[in-house]
Parts: structure tokens; sequence; C-alpha cells
């Protein structure tokens, strides 16, 4: 790596970097299967959103220049999925096989640790993903299944590969405050 890469909390003056980097990966890759790439205003309102929530949003900065970020966001809105967060990650085209990855998911989980999640979900879109696989295996990720054939893009289908790591203590303890399992009645 060249530059120090510093990783901080996103804030909405980001937003163009972030957009740009991320309609790069929409227009012309299968790592998101969006088509269609949002707008500035789209991607504020995530920005919002996730944060809205106490959820970590960050961004990767090398020199001035915002290269990267990555965020948690809930892996489904069920009550049940609470103690479990759904990451992403997209680092700016130019700036791969710098660090930006490693930094921005270094920092993400400990964040997300801290915030009480106790599970960590990837879906990276297309199998043939070799960078977010290998991103994500380096961190302690295991392949937990696959979508097959489960998006349409760029006239092919793809994949989209489940990933998964323990955060914390994971299922070996209950989240502060739970009740043990009750017994069943009938």
């Amino acid at each position: 790596m060249n530059a120090k890469v510093r990783v901080r909390v996103a804030d909405e003056d980001d937003i163009p970097a972030i957009q740009e980097i991320y309609a790069h990966y929409v227009l012309k890759s299968s790592s998101s299967f969006e088509e269609e790439a949002p707008t500035a205003a789209e991607m504020t309102a995530r920005l919002q959103k996730i944060q809205s929530r106490k959820m970590p949003f960050l961004v990767a900065v090398v020199g001035k220049r915002v290269s990267g970020y990555a965020y948690g966001g809930p892996y489904r809105e069920r009550s049940a999925y609470r103690y479990t967060i759904e990451d992403s990650i997209y680092i700016a085209p130019d700036m791969l096989g710098r660090g930006i990855g490693n930094a921005l998911m270094e920092e993400l989980i400990k964040r997300c640790t801290a915030l009480g999640y106790r599970q960590m979900i990837a879906v990276i879109g297309d199998s043939t993903n070799a960078a977010s696989l290998a991103i994500h295996s380096r961190h302690g990720f295991r392949v937990i299944g696959a979508l097959s054939s489960s998006g349409f893009k760029f006239g092919r289908w793809a994949d989209a590969v489940l990933m998964q790591r323990s955060l914390g203590d994971g299922d070996s303890t209950l989240p502060p405050g739970q009740p043990r399992k009750r017994k069943r009645t009938r």
C-alpha cells in the first residue's frame, strides 16, 4: 500500500464519492444485483437510514480521497434477527489491492461487535466475485450456501453466495438480558 488508509464515519459530504464507487459496481459488475445506479439523493437516503438505526457506515480515506466504503445494515427486518447484521463493502476500482478493504472490514467488524451484534452475514453478488470472497474469507467468514441463479444481469444468471462469521461471543452465550429458553407446555 502506498498511502495510509484512514477509516472514519461517513457523512453526507462523502456521498458523491460513495455514489461514484457504487455506480461503477452496479453498471460494470454483478457484485451488486441492482441494474441502475442510484442517484446521490438515493445514496444520501441510504446513509441516513443506516445511521438512524445506529448502525455503522464507514468510509476509507487515502490522502484526501474517499476510496471505499462499508456499512452494516439489517440482515432481515423480523425481530429475531436483531443480533445479526449484513455487511456491504465497495472499493474504488482504481484503489484495489492497497489494503483499503482490509482496513474497512476490520473497523466494521470491531464496531458491529461493540454494538452487540453476534453474527455478520455477507450476501455476495456473483459466485465469480473472487475479490469479495477472498476478503470475507480473510476476515473469518465461511461460505454457508449459495442462492443458485438468483440474479439475472448482463444477459446471464448469477448466484448469490452467503458467507457468515460470528461476532464477539457469537452463539456461545445469550445476549445480555435475554432469558434462557422456556420449557414447552402442552
